[in-house]
């Protein structure tokens, strides 16, 4: 029986229901969502901090009826379904009494790669073939259980103080099945949005290569292939111009590695890396960054 055979043929049943301000010591935010907030927390019931994800109730609402008829799986019932090295393990979800969806998760010890980029950390130095690969490693495994993440980013990668990396944040989240693939559904970070997205067209598992390649060009430059997304107008500037040669950005960067940003920024996805085992292989054979 396929994994989506299995979340359609198993019998609903009501989310379990949780005091959580009861059961769990709210210690400190440690980041928001558009459609969420996430603490560190004391699990005084196992006594262990966790990561204590909130769902606004609204906004999650509001989302799943995109999806009305498909049976998509929940948020948490794709997260605990979800076993891998690079991708942050949560051990249940349910409903809190006041009617909020949550999730608890390991409490990963690290940063954002977001941060690493912003500060320029000395964490990315020598790092970044690891750290893309992991991100790939993890997304290889995502797709290969059928699932698109549909928001790459470096937002939602973080990375451990030993360099591991673990992918978060599966809200928009959604089965690679071609009734959720349908045009329409523009969702996503904006500058990581691929093209296919932004047309509204139909999409597949590439629209998380290309996002991928947008986080890779990222992380060796600091800087994104085109201007950053303030309006639709700009956004619509990604479909009609290549990404601006990162050795503008870095002069001193081989022509291999530019390459290799190029094509993972293509917005034909026909050209683009086709999976992410390819992407992976490719950024073996880069020169150390």
């Amino acid at each position: 029986m396929g994994l989506f055979s299995w979340f359609q043929s198993k019998p609903k049943s009501k989310l379990p229901v949780v005091d959580v301000r009861r059961r769990f010591e709210l210690l400190n935010r440690t980041g928001q969502g558009s459609m969420s907030k996430v603490w560190r927390a004391r699990d005084m019931s196992l006594g262990r901090t966790v990561c204590l994800k909130l769902l606004d109730k609204e906004k999650t609402a509001k989302f799943e009826l995109r999806f009305v008829g498909l049976n998509k799986p929940k948020e948490g019932a794709i997260c605990t379904s979800l076993r891998h090295k690079n991708i942050v393990q949560t051990f249940e979800y349910g409903m809190t009494t006041e009617g909020e969806p949550f999730l608890v998760m390991e409490l990963v010890d690290g940063m954002g790669l977001n941060f690493l980029i912003e500060t320029k950390s000395p964490q990315l130095a020598g790092n970044r073939i690891s750290i893309l690969s992991q991100i790939a490693d993890s997304l290889e495994y995502l797709h290969n259980q059928g699932f698109l993440h549909r928001d790459i980013c470096p937002r939602n990668v973080m990375v451990t103080r030993d360099g591991i990396v673990k992918l978060i944040d599966f809200g928009l989240t959604i089965p690679n099945r071609p009734e959720f693939c349908k045009p329409g559904n523009r969702t996503g970070t904006p500058n990581y949005l691929a093209p296919e997205v932004i047309r509204r067209t139909t999409t597949d598992h590439r629209v998380d290569l290309f996002a991928l390649g947008v986080t890779a060009y990222e992380v060796y430059t600091t800087a994104l292939p085109w201007e950053k997304a303030q309006s639709l107008q700009t956004l619509l500037s990604h479909m009609n111009s290549p990404g601006k040669d990162p050795r503008e950005l870095m002069p001193k960067m081989d022509e291999k590695t530019s390459r290799f940003l190029l094509k993972s920024i293509e917005r034909d996805p026909s050209l683009r890396f086709q999976n992410a085992a390819e992407f992976r292989e490719a950024l073996q054979h880069l020169p150390k960054a």
